[in-house]
């Protein structure tokens, strides 16, 4: 189960799960085409793919829904605790 770390430093679950490696072969995109594209770094797509990210913008998913044409619950989805 992915894990972040809140403000005090201990590590807590989370339950969200990020579908780009999928959402990228669909398309036969790169992760580097994808930043190229949606104008966020690699190194921050990668964080976000490999679901160790604590937070995404807005405007960030925006721009990865239009890139991917596709909604945002076809890039996250809650699992169960």
């Amino acid at each position: 189960m992915p894990r972040t770390e809140p403000a005090g430093g201990a590590v807590e679950p989370h339950a969200i799960d990020v579908h780009l490696d999928r959402l990228l072969a669909e398309r036969e995109m790169t992760l580097t085409e994808l930043s190229d594209r949606v104008g966020v770094t690699l190194a921050n797509l990668s964080v976000l793919k490999n679901g160790r990210a604590k937070a995404i913008r807005f405007t960030t998913l925006t721009r990865l829904c239009e890139v991917l044409d596709c909604q945002p619950g076809d890039i996250l989805s809650r699992h169960p605790r």
